[in-house]
């Protein structure tokens, strides 16, 4: 069947042009949260691809599957799909991507598991560090002051969110510049980035060979950043959230000459300092738009036998 082949092949295409035609934009640094939303329809749509692909396998390879799939449908549509002319690859093909879709599934809740489990032994940490005082509820803070000589801050996700940040930090920050960090925190947690985060790094894990799985989780890591630093500088300058940044993590050698574990910190940096101007409204609307049909593209795709039946 046709149809079933197509929607394999254009996961395949889009899971490999993908990465490369999104690396040469030259807008996503300018729009962040745009882009965001443009890697996440490229990955829906090679997963509703694949999707669409086993059902169709699945429905030619099974008479049961087929019956539940087309139940209700006109005998043109059926015939349209020509589901009695398969070979021995639809099962096979079927059997394949239902096993891919568990082995994300499984690798999703493997994620979600190990991230609750660090974040329990945080907060356990967090509570020997600050033990509650009596009336406290745990969680019940949402700004947690920690004593430490290490400049950092960091936002805990949960269902009860916090943002820790140490007293060194607030020594190093001045001015507006702890109101920029703190915003710039908030930012990850309104929108959500520890979701995309944990999807990333899930459907890298468990398909390591795919290429837009593996950009996929890289560029998340880069963009949740950048959006985040947006979030802040439209509300304290760019200046503000750019300095803060130098003042949290100059002395971890990050702006040195040698090899640093965060090279994308002078990176942001010199982001922020050069100000590039944001895209035009319509352009926005208009990249936005275009991301949304992606997905929809597939979907099209295994509609064309039963819309030139019933035309």
């Amino acid at each position: 069947m046709w149809v079933s082949l197509a929607l394999f092949l254009l996961g395949v295409l889009t899971a490999v042009a993908a990465p490369g035609l999104l690396s040469r934009a030259d807008w996503v640094e300018r729009e962040p949260v745009v882009a965001l939303w443009v890697w996440q329809c490229v990955v829906a749509a090679v997963l509703v691809s694949f999707a669409l692909s086993m059902t169709f396998s699945a429905s030619a390879a099974w008479k049961a599957v087929r019956g539940h799939v087309f139940a209700g449908a006109p005998h043109a549509v059926v015939d349209a799909y020509e589901l009695g002319t398969s070979g021995p690859w639809s099962a096979a093909l079927a059997v394949v991507l239902a096993a891919g879709g568990l082995w994300s599934g499984a690798m999703l809740g493997r994620e979600i598991g190990r991230a609750r489990a660090r974040r329990r032994r945080r907060r356990c940490d967090l509570l020997v560090r600050a033990p509650l005082l009596p009336g406290e509820r745990p969680g019940s803070e949402r700004l947690v002051v920690l004593e430490g000589e290490r400049a950092d801050a960091w936002w805990m996700a949960g269902p009860a969110p916090q943002l820790v940040i140490t007293t060194a930090a607030l020594r190093r920050l001045k001015g507006r510049q702890l109101d920029a960090v703190l915003a710039h925190e908030q930012g990850h947690a309104r929108a959500r980035h520890d979701w995309l985060l944990h999807s990333s790094a899930a459907l890298a894990a468990g398909f390591p060979g795919i290429p837009v799985f593996a950009a996929f989780r890289e560029e998340m890591h880069r963009l949740v950043e950048l959006a985040a630093d947006d979030v802040a500088s439209r509300r304290f300058g760019r200046l503000t959230i750019a300095l803060a940044l130098v003042e949290l993590n100059e002395d971890r050698g990050v702006f040195g000459p040698g090899p640093a574990h965060d090279a994308d910190l002078p990176q942001r940096v010199n982001r922020l300092l050069t100000a590039a101007p944001r895209l035009t409204a319509g352009r926005r609307f208009r990249l936005t738009a275009a991301a949304s049909l992606v997905p929809v593209v597939p979907v099209l795709v295994a509609f064309v036998p039963a819309l030139s039946a019933l035309g």
